[in-house]
């Protein structure tokens, strides 16, 4: 499983004179679910970039430290075996669809093809996939004509289907409405039961606090805040830091502040109603 070491890394993208990362040093276990926040431009797809190994082998720049990636240099590692082991779904959907296939089916098992998979494999994986993000209406549509939330959807099957250890996921639910972000929820929540090591970004801040395992807060390129959820996401100091705390941690922070404090700053609306029940009885 995926283990990723940053040490000291800083990152400048070409023909640009600040740097999009600055002395990142972090390291994302198997099995965890992380997620990373901060305001906009402060570096999270230029992180997710770098985990992905886009950074150097897309963007050239320049990449100072290290990035070890399951003990071998990321400069090292063969970018076909790189997307063996790590997923990307991209910020922007349409970005991310290839524009050469016909259909929404096609679409999806690409990577499988590429990967040399067996059309007999390829088509199960691409039939599990689609029914698992409700797309099957869609598999022979051509993937360029749909609208953005099902392009979203679309490149997050492509993705899934890959079956690889760990995913990195940037606004996975950009393009969709409220029930569409369930539905992906649900998703991620599926993949983290499959102990998936998992690198999210994502706006939804009351999200991240229901399955993320650490957080990570980014500012101007830099880690300003990072560990366990409960802990970052409950920090009143974040929003200095540009960055939004739940609304339950909002509330608890009011309590507090009314002389009314509850046992704990809550981050989820489940965790505020069971304190605010212990508080009355």
């Amino acid at each position: 499983m995926a283990r990723i070491e940053l040490k000291d890394v800083t990152y400048r993208y070409p023909y640009t004179k600040s740097p999009a990362l600055k002395h990142i040093t972090y390291t994302f276990e198997p099995g965890k679910f992380y997620g990373i926040i901060g305001e906009n431009g402060g570096g999270k797809t230029t992180l997710c970039n770098l985990l992905r190994g886009l950074i150097p082998h897309f963007y050239q720049g320049s990449l100072k430290g290290d990035v070890i990636i399951d003990g071998t240099d990321v400069r090292k590692w063969d970018t076909d075996e790189l997307s063996a082991q790590i997923g990307y779904v991209f910020q922007n959907p349409f970005t991310q669809i290839s524009g050469i296939k016909e259909t929404v089916f096609e679409e999806v098992g690409m990577g499988l093809e590429n990967l040399g998979y067996s059309e007999e494999e390829v088509i199960k994986r691409v039939c599990d996939v689609c029914e698992l993000l409700k797309i099957t209406d869609l598999v022979e549509k051509d993937p360029n004509a749909l609208s953005g939330g099902q392009k979203q959807r679309v490149a997050f099957a492509s993705i899934i289907s890959m079956d690889t250890e760990m995913l990195v996921i940037d606004e996975p639910t950009s393009q969709l409405d409220p029930e569409g972000t369930e539905d992906v929820f649900q998703i991620i929540k599926t993949l983290k039961e499959e102990h998936k090591t998992i690198v999210l970004v994502e706006h939804k801040i009351d999200l991240i606090a229901e399955f993320c395992d650490e957080i990570i807060v980014l500012k101007d390129g830099e880690i300003v805040f990072s560990g366990p959820t409960h802990e970052i996401l409950s920090n009143r100091a974040l929003l200095e830091a540009n960055a939004t705390i739940p609304q339950a941690a909002i509330f608890g922070h009011a309590m507090a502040d009314a002389g009314k404090p509850l046992a704990d700053i809550p981050i989820t609306i489940e965790e505020a109603e069971r304190l605010v029940r212990e508080r009355k009885g």
